[in-house]
């Protein structure tokens, strides 16, 4: 292997590690590990940081992990105002609303709403100084008792002391550290394909910005969403600029196979999915054509026995993705990324020590963040006529007994973990040079 900045078989400096990642847990564990005297840098396949995606929730533990770091007050200005979450029908009368304060802020549409991409660049802003390697993925890790020896594909090899996974889904660290014979430390683990640590859920969504100023006007500062036999979803809510629409599109049923990478593939199959589906999802539909942030995945979670293998880990959905369905993928990145670098310092180079630590606590309460809503899949897309209307009057009934405290027992898992306080260094290490 050619151009390392380290010899294979030697020590790598014990506070230099790889993050793999820029969305969400990447930049917070960037962040975290600065600010705890470690050398972090980020690498990530995209050309540069992705703007649009859709809201994503501040609350419970997450939103104290964004107090901790001091952006409380930007996040605040970033969200995007909406009222709440009201279901519609085929000619947009409303048949349900849920308003934002009904579970105290906590509820399916949160207090503080942020689209994914403000809040990446936020956290990013805030790690000033860390090295970034865009247009770049990890290839090939090579672990031995000093380090790990890194394979990018553009970028030379180098060596760092630790490499953690946080990109996403379908990880590229994940797949290639915890396979058969990989961890020089433990027993041979399985395989890690689509059906082993990936569990699909059923079904699979898109979402993607429009820019329409008159459907913006009518959504009146509400997310609506609007569910049509065969197990189709359309939502669209305000977006944070004027005349911006975040849409999105569900099916109950993914393809059998499909490219991830041929999003021409994805919108034709959408566009036929949801042809004459009624509401305004024509127009949510024009807009997809040419929708610049388009994405598109299946719905499904990652289970593993252990979120580390050696000198590698796993952070936020690379490790314990709960599914959107469950609206708790964020609150898990921001503490998972809190509690892996508060560990790594209080265990002052052990990562075997803290590894352990990072995932006793994390757990318990990944676990039950990993617990769909009642109905799951069934109730965020709905078969038939009468399901809808069930589920309609079900979400009329969110806010009373017995379903209200069934509902904030869900909401509250956000919070459902006792934070511990890392003692910070008086000043973070100086810029890596190149």
């Amino acid at each position: 292997m050619e151009h390392l900045d380290h010899p294979t078989g030697t020590d790598a400096p014990a506070t230099d590690v790889l993050v793999s990642g820029a969305g969400i847990a990447g930049p917070a564990l960037a962040y975290w590990l600065r600010r705890h005297g470690f050398t972090p840098t980020v690498v990530e396949r995209a050309a540069g940081p992705r703007p649009g995606g859709q809201a994503v929730d501040l609350r419970g533990a997450g939103r104290t992990v964004i107090e901790r770091m001091g952006l409380m007050e930007r996040a605040r200005a970033l969200r995007v105002e909406q009222h709440g979450i009201a279901l519609v029908d085929r000619r947009g009368r409303a048949t349900a609303r849920i308003p934002v304060g009904l579970f105290d802020g906590e509820g399916i549409v949160s207090e503080i709403e942020i689209l994914r991409g403000d809040l990446a660049d936020l956290l990013r802003e805030a790690t000033d100084g860390v090295e970034y390697l865009w247009d770049d993925t990890v290839t090939a890790l090579d672990q031995d008792a000093g380090g790990v020896t890194v394979t990018f594909e553009n970028a030379p090899a180098r060596r760092f002391a630790l490499v953690v996974g946080a990109d996403g889904l379908h990880s590229a660290v994940r797949r290639l550290a915890f396979r058969p014979g990989d961890d020089p430390d433990g027993p041979d683990g399985p395989d890690d394909t689509e059906g082993t640590h990936y569990r699909p859920l059923g079904g699979c969504h898109a979402w993607f910005t429009v820019h329409d100023p008159a459907l913006a006007r009518e959504l009146d500062g509400w997310f609506l969403m609007y569910n049509a036999p065969g197990g189709l979803v359309a939502g669209a809510r305000p977006g944070r600029l004027p005349g911006e629409v975040k849409a999105s599109l569900g099916l109950r049923r993914a393809p059998a196979a499909y490219d991830r990478r041929d999003t021409a593939a994805q919108r034709r199959l959408l566009a036929e999915r949801f042809a004459g589906a009624g509401w305004e999802v024509d127009r949510l539909l024009a807009g997809m054509r040419t929708a610049g942030d388009f994405a598109f995945d299946t719905f499904g979670q990652v289970h593993l026995d252990h979120y580390s293998r050696g000198r590698v880990a796993l952070l936020g959905d690379a490790g314990y993705s709960p599914s959107p369905l469950t609206g708790l993928g964020t609150s898990l990145a921001l503490v998972g990324a809190y509690l892996l670098a508060g560990e790594l310092a209080a265990a002052a180079g052990d990562f075997r020590t803290a590894f352990a630590r990072y995932e006793e606590l994390m757990r318990p309460y990944a676990t039950r963040a990993q617990e769909l809503p009642p109905g799951g899949l069934g109730g965020y897309a709905p078969d038939s006529a009468l399901a809808i209307r069930l589920r309609a009057a079900s979400m009329r009934w969110m806010g009373r007994w017995p379903l209200r405290p069934v509902l904030a027992a869900q909401f509250a898992k956000a919070g459902d973990i006792a934070l511990p306080d890392y003692p910070l260094p008086d000043r973070t290490l100086p810029a890596r040079t190149a």
